[in-house]
């Protein structure tokens, strides 16, 4: 049986391929009031400039590429069962070619009921008001906003305990619940926390199996990737 690889990637892996962060220096939150465009309050407030806020971010998406990093994570399936846990609302990961992909905060390219959370539309272009679902209540991005459970939490633990491997990609590792996910892992799995940046708090500082590499996504993802897939063919 192969191994198993649970990648937990966050935002930086996306910014190298041109999408904009909510941590950096002119990120998004700079623009915008977190809890008028990214909370279930704010929706229920005042609606337009949160959709107008995700049109913006979904018009973006079209114009941006799965990057060296994406596709790395793409060759491991070669050699290892590779899960992807991701807090990015792009389908970029998709996109290269991974094939089991788990967006803990929501998917951009996608438009859900307000009256129904199972009912899902795949959605590219722009939501507007007056937009409805089947049942016809208004269409909100299907993005898990601050005040909301996170659905695929339960998920993500199970696939974490089960891992012979964790990769942490791009992630300030500060942002719960998903920043407690790695706690999940066994004790004896190995870490590898690739940031050029990496936010190493208590728990995380007493894992002993934990190998960083202080590089950007693009650069230290490829890298670890020859690394693991070298051990298989030398085993």
């Amino acid at each position: 049986m192969s191994s198993k690889i649970v990648i937990l990637s966050g935002a930086g892996i996306s910014a190298e391929s041109g999408i904009s962060t909510f941590r950096d220096a002119n990120g998004l939150w700079n623009n915008y009031d977190i809890m008028e465009v990214a909370s279930i309050d704010g929706w229920r407030k005042n609606p337009e400039p949160v959709l107008e806020f995700y049109n913006q971010r979904r018009c973006q998406l079209h114009d941006v590429e799965p990057n060296a990093a994406h596709m790395a994570l793409v060759d491991l399936e070669q050699a290892y069962e590779v899960v992807i846990i991701t807090q990015n609302v792009d389908d970029l990961h998709e996109r290269a070619g991974s094939s089991q992909v788990l967006h803990l905060h929501g998917e951009l390219f996608k438009a859900r009921s307000t009256q129904d959370a199972s009912v899902v539309y795949d959605w590219r272009k722009d939501i507007h008001l007056g937009d409805t679902c089947e049942l016809g209540s208004q269409l909100r991005p299907h993005i898990v906003w601050f005040g909301e459970e996170v659905p695929m939490m339960l998920e993500a633990v199970m696939a974490i305990t089960q891992a012979d491997i964790v990769v942490i990609i791009g992630t300030s590792m500060v942002v719960y619940p998903a920043a407690g996910l790695v706690d999940f892992a066994p004790p004896e799995a190995l870490l590898y926390y690739i940031d050029p940046q990496p936010n190493i708090n208590y728990e995380l500082s007493l894992r002993k199996n934990l190998t960083i590499l202080k590089n950007p996504a693009t650069i230290g993802t490829p890298e670890l990737v020859r690394q693991l897939l070298s051990a298989v063919t030398h085993q």
